[in-house]
Formats: structure tokens, sequence, C-alpha cells
């Protein structure tokens, strides 16, 4: 097969040279190599073809492109606006927030889905409960402080307890969410599920007027592991005051109902109750009602806006577009408004126009815009031809939000139709959206071709830059409203919709990426990324005896000598059946760990102090294979340590020196250096070292 460079860079005249010189070989008969020949003539049009044929393989469209790289599973992803959790614990009170409301950060713009109470409860007391008594960690509080508590005492075990407790009710909460700072181990691999708890169960409760009642939680932490938000889902019953705890309060409870930790969780603050904004910055806002008389319009968008109003005449119809009038006018589809201190009221009159929308679900549509999008928001007219192109106002626009308006004319005059992107139904128009270009492609114009298209709703995104960094104070539009507003967390998922090039290149990383368990290489990095652990060395080798693949893994843990639990043993041989090869075998194997003693006279400089200290030290670093880069099996070389100790600044020479394995099993010695097992690490032994101070 040829290559691609090969097919792009070999040029017409290079092809016919080839050919040329293959004639003679080909025929011998075949002596008039001029154009005039009706042979070459033929020759030289297949050589055109061929190379035109080449250049068309090696510039394919953007779209054969995308649709190789979906035959192998691999799509662009979309857009996300970040989202952002923030707290109102300096609000002097309670306060509602309405749904649309903007946050700012700079020229970031974050917005709130839906009207949410805040400022309503705050936590006063954070408690501890273990053996029946109570630990005071309420310093979790403090967003200036980060000192770490083991919220589960040194030894969790089921049945131990956090109590947070409220000043008032959070009844009015749609939902109570927490979001707790962890003290995270750096070699955790993310689980594929974030609310899968792989070490630990925890039973969330609230106090009500029957006792502690259980609710539902997601728990994005893995019971305290991580750092993450918890979502409460608050009980039928009221909440009531509990006289248990050391502080009186509404109170939550988190218990555990299983504990087998590999690192006990320790965690530095808990922020609550918090709520959610979204980084985006809507330029023009759709709103429905179920309505047909009086209805009231806020506008979340600021005040300089310009309003459209649709409404339905008939069930499961097209919409008819209403003309705002504020007095008595002449017959048609008008409807009166009048401006209030957020937005307009609007009333529909059947008896004034002779037109009103009737009264069913979504029978009124408002269309909000900003001032820029209504100077564009014409955006062009469905031709009907093959993947038609058309340009929209804005980049990095948000997909999930974003629609169309249609418009066709009928016998009475103009329907329109609201139509999202990717949307399949009989007549439909069907188009896509590359919101990081700001176009649309309409695949199928369907029963729309002819129509006029105009924006919608739309709003725009700063896509990674949403991912704020936690500690930020944002300011909201409403000017009675103090800035009260923080986040304690990073902002999370914000990102742009993939290019072909960002696809391509997941897709090359992805070929690269071990699946299959063949080498030790890939053995090891299975193990090594199995979700939701925390593994610091894996090395795998072949018994040949057995035919077998042995892999020696170390856990991270809190214990001096950590040990192969079995929940790491089972995760990694789950993963592992997974991707082996059918005829392999494979057994892990928990850790060994071998002493290694060191006997040896050292020169010291004079005025040095605390020289053997630093000696020591410098040993137990190069003896100490469990928190170094040292692997598995890896050769203990008598001439490191002995270079590691004679370049210190203290030292003058080293005048004897010794290394011995105190387990003859795990580790050997041969000559001067030591050699573990393949299973085996060593570890800092006994050390007996003489110091002679130097004349020098």
């Amino acid at each position: 097969m040829l290559s691609v460079d090969e097919l792009q860079s070999r040029t017409y005249e290079e092809r016919m040279e080839d050919v040329l010189r293959e004639l003679p070989i080909r025929s011998s008969e075949w002596t008039n190599y001029n154009p005039s020949d009706p042979g070459i003539t033929i020759l030289e049009n297949m050589t055109a073809f061929s190379a035109l044929q080449g250049a068309e393989i090696v510039s394919l469209s953007y779209r054969a492109k995308m649709a190789l790289l979906k035959m192998a599973g691999f799509v662009p992803k979309r857009g996300k606006c970040a989202k952002v959790l923030l707290s109102s614990d300096q609000l002097p009170g309670p306060y509602t927030l309405k749904s649309g409301e903007r946050f700012h950060l700079g020229d970031l713009v974050f917005e709130i889905s839906r009207p949410t109470l805040v400022g309503a409860s705050r936590i006063i007391g954070i408690f501890a409960k273990e053996n029946d008594e109570f630990r005071d960690i309420s310093f979790c509080l403090d967003k200036e402080i980060s000192v770490p508590a083991r919220v589960f005492g040194e030894e969790p075990q089921e049945g131990n307890s956090l109590y947070l407790v409220f000043d008032k009710k959070p009844d009015d909460l749609r939902e109570l969410i927490l979001y707790i700072k962890a003290v995270e181990s750096s070699h955790r691999n993310k689980t594929e599920d974030r609310t899968e708890h792989i070490f630990a169960d925890v039973e969330w409760e609230v106090y009500t007027e029957a006792g502690f009642v259980k609710v539902n939680a997601r728990d994005f932490t893995s019971a305290f592991v991580a750092s993450g938000e918890v979502r409460i889902s608050l009980p039928e019953q009221k909440c009531a005051v509990c006289n248990e705890t050391p502080v009186e309060g509404y109170c939550v409870r988190a218990t555990l109902k299983r504990a087998e930790y590999d690192i006990i969780p320790k965690i530095t603050n808990i922020y609550g109750p918090l709520f959610e904004v979204w980084q985006r910055d809507t330029k023009a806002f759709s709103q429905t009602y179920n309505k047909n008389d009086k209805i009231s319009i806020d506008s979340p968008i600021g005040k300089d806006v310009y309003y459209l109003v649709f409404g339905k005449e008939k069930k499961g119809s097209s919409y008819r577009r209403y003309e705002l009038v504020n007095s008595a006018y002449d017959q048609g589809r008008y409807c009166y408004y009048e401006n209030t201190k957020g937005g307009i009221n609007v009333t529909f009159s059947q008896e004034d126009f002779g037109y009103a929308p009737i009264k069913c679900k979504d029978c009124v549509r408002v269309i909000i815009y900003g001032e820029d999008v209504m100077r564009r928001y014409n955006v062009g007219k469905v031709i009907g031809y093959d993947d038609q192109e058309i340009s929209i106002p804005g980049n990095n626009i948000v997909h999930e939000t974003f629609f169309l308006i249609a418009r066709r004319k009928d016998e009475e005059g103009f329907i329109y139709d609201f139509v999202r992107p990717e949307k399949k139904d009989d007549g439909a128009l069907y188009y896509h959206l590359l919101e990081g270009e700001g176009k649309i492609v309409i695949e199928d114009p369907g029963d729309f071709i002819d129509a006029d298209l105009f924006m919608g709703s739309v709003a725009v995104t700063g896509g990674p830059r949403g991912n704020i960094g936690a500690g930020n104070m944002l300011s909201v539009d409403d000017e009675n409203v103090e800035d009260g507003f923080y986040n304690p967390a990073e902002g999370q998922g914000g990102c742009y919709r993939e290019k072909l090039e960002e696809v391509r290149a997941r897709f090359l990383t992805d070929m690269r990426t071990p699946y299959r368990a063949v080498t030790a290489g890939d053995y090891e990095y299975i193990v090594k990324s199995t979700p939701g652990l925390c593994i610091k060395k894996a090395k795998a080798v072949m018994d040949e005896s057995k035919n077998m693949v042995r892999v020696a893994v170390l856990p991270d843990s809190d214990e001096k000598f950590p040990k192969l639990s079995r929940i790491y043993s089972d995760k990694i041989t789950e993963r592992l059946k997974e991707r082996r090869l059918i005829t392999s075998e494979f057994e892990v194997i928990r850790p060994s760990f071998a002493a290694i003693g060191v006997k040896g006279t050292v020169y010291v400089k004079r005025h040095y102090s605390d020289c053997k200290r630093q000696i020591e030290d410098r040993i137990r670093a190069k003896l100490d294979y469990i928190n170094s880069e040292k692997n598995f099996g890896d050769r203990l070389m008598f001439e490191d340590v002995f270079h590691a100790i004679e370049d210190l600044p203290c030292v003058e020479y080293v005048y004897d020196l010794s290394l011995h394995s105190e387990n003859g099993k795990l580790a050997q010695m041969k000559e001067y250096d030591i050699y573990p097992r393949f299973d085996c690490l060593c570890y800092p032994g006994e050390i007996s070292l003489e110091l002679v101070t130097s004349d020098k």
C-alpha cells in the first residue's frame, strides 16, 4: 500500500518518468515514446488520474475525517459551561435569587438556573463522635485555616459519626449542598463513577421531630476520601432542633456503615449550604408560560433589552407573533404591555384585538434580546442544498440552551417554530451547531425550505476560563445585595468543543495507551491506573516455570510497611481479568520488605556539627525503596551508597563501608551489591557508624 507521504509528494512528472522507464521492461515491441503515440496519450491520462486521486486521498474533507474518527468511536466532545459552587455565609440575611441572576468575576459572567433561597441557614458547629464521645472540629468552618482533622478518628470503624449543626431550618432549600475539602493522596486514581464508594459506606441522616431520618445523598467525595460536593435530599418531615450535640441546632449526620480505608480520611474544611452557578453569558433569553391572560416578565439580562412575544392559537400548532402596544389599537395580533421594575407585564385581549393565544402548555413564549444580538438576530434563509452553512453571531455558544426561530408563511401570515439543533422529526429542520466556530450546518431542511432564520435563545461561555480557582468573591447585579458570594471550590467542567486536531490527538493517545496486558509494561500500567486506588509501585515479571505473570503491588498507605488489602487485590484482579490475553495467567503478589544494614567508618571534617545525623539521613534515603523512585527488585549498588556519603560537605572520606541484608531469603548479597527478590523492597535496617575527625 502506498504511504500518505508518497501520494502527497510525487508529482505528475515524476510518475511519468517511472512509467517511461518501465516500458522497455514491459514490452520490447513498444518503441515509439513520442507524445503523438496513442499509447503514450493513454498512459499520460492514466498517470494524471493517478496523481489527482493521490492528491484527493491526502486532502480529505473535514466531514470525511470526522466520519473516519467516528467509525473508531471518537466524536468531538461538546463545549461545557463551568460549574461553580457559591457560599452565601457573608450575607446579612436570607435572599431569594431569581432565575438567571448574574454574578461577575472580572469579565466572566456566572448565572443561576432557577430561583434559589440563599443565606437562610449556616453551619455553626462540626463534631466527630467516636465511642459515644464528641470531639469538636468546628475549626473546619474557618476558610482561612487548613488544619487537617481525622473526621472519623484515628481508627475509623462502623458507627463513627460526623455531625453538622445549622442555626436555622434548612427546610426551604430544595437540596442541601456541601463541599468537603479533604487531604488527598497524589497517587490516587480518579474513579470512573464519581459516586462510587470503594473503601467505606456512609449513611446520611437529618434530625426531624421523629428523630434522625435517613435521606438520599449523592456523595462525590467517595466517603471523605477526596475533595468534592455532597448533595443531600431533605426529608418530607420538618427539621427539628437536636439536643444531642454539644451545640443545639438543626442537625445533619453522616455515619460510617463500613470502614476499610486504605488511608485514614482527613478533612480541612466543610462549607455549606452552597448553591451552584454556571459560567455563561446569556445574550438572548427564552421563557415559556402556560397561561394566556396577564403574564409578568422579568429580564435576567439587564434593562436595555428587546422583547418578542409569541402565542399558540391552536394546540400542537406553530406560534404566531404578537406585537407589543401600550394602548388601544386596530384589530390584529397585538398585546398590551406595561413597564415594571424588572421587566414588563403583558396582557392579551381577544375582545380588543380579535386574537389571543389559547390556554395550554407553553402557549406563550417570550424572547428577550440584548442589544448586540438584536442588531444581528436575522441570520439568513434556508436554501435547501446539502450542508448549507450559516454564520451566527457569537462563538463558543452553549449548546444546551441554543435554538433558532424559523419563520414561514401560510394563508394567514407568518408562523414561527422554535428549532433546536439535532432534533429529528418528520419534516423537521435538522441542523448541527458548531458552537466553537459560530456556525450552523443544515443537513436536512425538511419542510423549511425558504424559511427565514432568527436567533432564539443564545448564551456564550468562556470554556476552561470558567474553571476559576477557589477563594474568589463574586458580585451580583442587584445593587441592594452586598458582594457576599464566595466560591470555596474550583470551577469544574468548563471546556470548548473539541476541534478536529484535538479529537485526532485523543484518538492517537488512546491507541498508544495499553488496554490489553501483553508486555510487563502493560501489566504495570494497567495495575497502576486502577480507578480509585492509590498505587505507588508495581512490578510485573514472568514466572517461566508456571507460565504465569506475577505482579507485585505496593499501595499508598499510612502504614510504615503498606499491606495489600482484600479490596486492592480484588480490584486489581478484576481489572486484569478484563484485559489479559485469553491464554495468559497472572497472580497479584503482596509486597515484601527487606532491611539492609550498614557498617562503616567515616572521616569527617573539623568544624562541622551534626555529622552523624547527616550521614545516616543520606544512607536511609539511599536504602529506602518504599518512598523513593526505586522499584521492586532493583539492585542496591554499593558504589551509590558510598558516593552518596562521600559527596556530603561534612565528609572528608569514607574509610570503610559494608552493606548486608538482614533477610537472606528476600535480598541476597553478591560481591558488594544487594539483589532483592522481584517482589521485595529494601528499607534501612541497623546503621552502625564510627566517625573519626580528620586532622585536615
